[in-house]
């Protein structure tokens, strides 16, 4: 099922063809950056930023908000994939061909794609990435949603996809980061606050185990090595005794 217009009067295909030109008027090696960025460098500098962004959360001043913080970080990857796993029943429902099998003349700096273009995986992986950390840490997450526009806008250049692939992967990642992010939240937040009160607690909260974290959890104060118990005076045993 073909659903999507590919003819030359498309303004899709339009914008295809004028962003894919761009490699006509660049040097080989920026080609083969972008060749490289957009297939593999962008997707793994969003899984960076994630590392990123959860070791900045973990130092939030209270267990709680790290908990609820690093389970949006959390969320992110998972968002991805599962974003890139609704994706397969989409493809095979759209079949939507590769722009560069129905439309000649086209710099294609990815050969070998077999699969349909509609949507973008790398596209969709991406913008789940940058929105689940947007809810997180906002300059992290607009970094990472900055990352899907340079990634989708490669992916075109590239010769890969049609625009809309990627505005389609865009709004699929968008819609599965946003959508199911409370429900997750809500029940993936009481585990890390659980793993934050035991001796892993430093993978959810920087300052577990500090004094502060002890008394916010009712504990006793341990004592030092070099405190000596005082034996109680006679007076202060009469008075326990009154």
């Amino acid at each position: 099922m073909a659903g999507l217009d590919t003819s030359a009067s498309n303004p899709d295909v339009s914008l295809l063809f004028d962003i894919n030109g761009l490699t006509g008027h660049t040097p080989g090696w920026c080609e083969q950056a972008v060749r490289f960025l957009g297939e593999y460098g962008l997707p793994v500098l969003a899984v960076l930023l994630v590392l990123w962004c959860w070791w900045g959360v973990r130092r939030r001043g209270s267990l709680d908000a790290a908990a609820s913080s690093v389970a949006a970080v959390v969320w992110a990857p998972l968002a991805a994939a599962l974003a890139v796993g609704l994706n397969i029943p989409i493809r095979g429902f759209v079949e939507r061909p590769r722009p560069f099998v129905d439309h000649k003349g086209l710099e294609v700096l990815e050969p070998g794609k077999t699969d349909f273009s509609f949507v973008s995986d790398h596209s969709t992986l991406t913008m789940a990435i940058g929105v689940s950390l947007f809810l997180a840490h906002r300059k992290l997450g607009l970094a990472g949603i900055a990352i899907a526009v340079v990634e989708g806008f490669c992916r075109v250049l590239m010769g890969v996809h049609y625009p809309t692939d990627v505005v389609g992967g865009f709004a699929l990642g968008t819609a599965v980061a946003l959508l199911l992010s409370p429900l997750f939240t809500a029940l993936f937040t009481p585990v890390l606050r659980a793993v934050g009160r035991s001796r892993a607690g430093r993978l959810v909260w920087a300052g577990a185990g500090t004094e502060d974290e002890r008394a916010a959890a009712g504990e006793p104060e341990p004592r030092r090595a070099d405190e000596t118990v005082r034996p109680a005076r006679a007076d202060e045993d009469r008075d326990l005794a009154a």
